[in-house]
Parts: structure tokens; sequence; C-alpha cells
């Protein structure tokens, strides 16, 4: 599996056509079979309308174009034969709050999404962005991929419900607007890349925007992690781009070998993982004076 992971950094937009050469040409550059771009890297489309600056507008401002950017995606899935997660939106998917969602497109031109499980302080107390749709695992001709979204990625048992379902490769889109919150996202990648004994496709948004009060720094590195165990590298990282620099960072997994460490390897997390609970109970508390 050929991987293209961006460091993504959103622009002002005059029309849906100046996206539409950007998005293009992201895409024609990209030289993968899967692609994958960050969490909320559709914001820029509310420079469109100029509703970047207002918090609720902008919401609505991108969730109205989704249809359009769907229909993008979908043309440029079929005419590069690739595979591509979009960029993450607040999408207004019939409730009266928006879920944050990541839609997956196949060279087929075929489609899905995975919604954010669980939303972070900003996004539930200052936006008022809710959870959305259960975790879904996507069945495709390069494997078997899943997505959390950023703070999903944090979460153990979210990524343990992946993997029990099948997933091999694990898809992180994320925005983080510090280096402490990047580093947050990017060793729990890690760290369910170890338990889950599977890759992870760490992509960022980076740089400033200062047109909007919601993304308007960002920072970042894309990279591609699995275990290091086996052919993998000695700390995991298969590769990782420049910090803040926009850009594809490319690797190739091999997910077969992935396989292999679930049953050869010089530990067994994956298969180890159920011993936890036999554990758990009862825990000792011991007195020192």
């Amino acid at each position: 599996m050929r991987i293209a992971t961006a460091a993504y950094n959103m622009t002002p937009l005059r029309d849906f056509n100046e996206y539409r050469n950007k998005l293009t040409d992201w895409v024609s550059r990209a030289d993968a079979d899967l692609l994958v771009f960050p969490e909320y890297g559709a914001m820029e489309l509310a420079t469109i309308s100029g509703q970047a600056g207002d918090l609720e507008a902008s919401l609505r401002a991108v969730s109205d174009l989704i249809p359009m950017a769907d229909a993008l995606h979908s043309d440029l899935a079929t005419q590069f034969k690739v595979h591509i997660l979009a960029a993450s939106a607040p999408v207004f998917a019939g409730g009266a709050r928006p879920v944050n969602r990541a839609r997956f497109f196949a060279p087929s031109g075929a489609a899905t999404y995975q919604d954010k499980q669980i939303v972070t302080p900003f996004e539930r107390d200052t936006w008022n962005v809710v959870p959305g749709d259960p975790l879904t695992v996507f069945d495709t001709a390069i494997g078997r991929l899943a997505v959390l979204i950023c703070y999903d990625a944090e979460f153990p048992m979210l990524a343990r419900a992946l993997i029990e379902a099948g997933a091999e490769v694990l898809l992180v889109p994320s925005c983080t607007d510090t280096p402490k919150g990047y580093n947050r996202v990017r060793i729990g990648a890690m760290a369910r890349a170890l338990e889950g004994q599977c890759a992870i496709v760490h992509s960022p948004t980076v740089g400033p925007c200062d047109w909007s009060l919601a993304v308007d720094e960002n920072h970042g590195a894309a990279a591609i992690y699995a275990p290091p165990d086996g052919t993998f590298p000695n700390d995991g990282v298969v590769a990782q781009g420049k910090m803040n620099r926009p850009g594809w960072t490319h690797a190739s997994i091999d997910v077969e070998a992935l396989a292999q460490l679930r049953d050869l390897g010089a530990v067994r997390s994956f298969a180890h993982w159920s011993e936890q609970t036999l554990r758990l109970s009862p825990v000792r508390q011991v007195r020192l004076s």
C-alpha cells in the first residue's frame, strides 16, 4: 500500500473554482494509492462566502459547500485511480448541531464517512460540535482501513474496537493549534500502533490562518507509524515530514508484514490484550509508613 499523507496548509479562496484547482494540484502530485488529508482542512471553504471570521457562520458555510466538495473528491478519486480521505468538515447531518465528518472516496467513485467520536473541549463548549455516527471499517481493494479523527486517537478502546473489527491501517487526521496538541495526537497515534500492531497514518493541518477564529494556528508534521518490531523501523517511524512544512509525506506499508507481527513478533500485544482485564481486579492497596 503506497501512502501519501498531507501536512496541509489552508488558504483563503476567492471561489470554489480556486479550491478545485488547489485540490486537483495536491492530488495530481500525490503519487500513491491512498491519500490522507487532515481534520478540519475544509474550513478554508468558509472564506468563499466571507464567513471564516464568525465561528457559527463558518460552520454552516462549510457544511453548505460539502456536497460540491464531495463531488470534486469523487471525481478526483476516479480520475487518478486513488483512495482519498478528504479533509474533515463540520456537517449538519440532520441534527441541530454539526458533526465533525471525514469522508472517504474510492477509485470507483463510491464514498463513505467517519464521524468524530469524542469531541474536544473547544468543539463541545465553544463550537457546540457533537459526536456523530459510530466507528466504521472501510473494506477496500488496498486493505481494511479505519479513521480516528484527532482526539479519538488518544483513546485506546476506540482503536481496539476498530482493530478487532479487522482494521489494518488507521488514518488519523488532526488539527492542533499548539505543538503540545500535535504531540498529544502523535504520541497517541504511536501508542495505538504499538498496542494494535497496526499502521497509523497521521495528517495534520499546518501554518497560520489569521482569517479564521476556529483554525487560526496549526502545528504538526505528517507521518506514518508502525510497531517498532520485525521489519519496521526501530523507533516505529516509517516516514515523517518536516514540522509545519506543507506537502506530502510518503511510505509503503506491507499489511502482510503487520499480520505476521501479531503471530511471530517479539511481543504479541494484539493477542495479549485481553490479559489486561484478568489483572485489573482486585487492585491491591498497600500502605507504607
